[in-house]
């Protein structure tokens, strides 16, 4: 073997098994290495006044099946998780045996399951316009969430219990209100 090649094979050798020396890289912060600020979750305010509107649909063995469009309003307060209100409703309903108003004063009581979600059982009187004029003791209960900072959606059902010439019903509203 000549004197060249030996010494080439020796230099590649002793330059594999020397361990590699370099600097670390220098790393530059770039605008997306920010820190996020921490966002105060507020949670959905229950307190105070509110306003909206609902479809309902009223079922009566006796007068059929009524549907129709109402207004709503209430107020409520909240004592740490517990929720209690008081509202005013009337609808225009139609269908089964004929178009008729119909008005209800309620008070309702529930907890709150989470910031934005309430659930509660609600009690009231309700006076169906039409003729005869009749009247009914209600119980029930619905569920209410809110979607925005002052909106809220919400599903009802009462039953109308026999009072003053009034046949028992059942009444499902779905409906929004705004919070002020």
């Amino acid at each position: 073997m000549s004197l060249i090649r030996a010494l080439a094979i020796t230099a590649i050798l002793a330059t594999a098994s020397m361990p590699a020396i370099a600097a670390d890289p220098i790393a530059y912060q770039t605008s997306a290495d920010t820190v996020a600020v921490p966002v105060a979750d507020v949670p959905f305010d229950w307190n105070g006044f509110y306003g909206g509107v609902y479809g309902a649909g009223q079922f009566s063995p006796e007068r059929g099946n009524q549907y129709g469009l109402g207004l709503d309003l209430g107020v409520n307060a909240t004592f740490d998780f517990y929720l209690v209100g008081a509202e005013v409703a009337v609808q225009g309903l139609t269908g089964g045996s004929g178009e008729t108003s119909y008005g209800q004063v309620l008070a309702r009581g529930g907890v709150l399951v989470a910031d934005d979600l309430a659930l509660y059982a609600t009690a009231g009187y309700g006076i169906d316009l039409g003729v005869p004029e009749q009247s009914n003791w209600l119980l029930g209960g619905g569920v209410e969430m809110a979607i925005t900072d002052n909106v809220s959606l919400r599903a009802q059902y009462l039953h109308g219990f026999e009072a003053e010439g009034a046949n028992q019903t059942n009444q499902v509203t779905i409906g929004a209100n705004y919070h002020f």
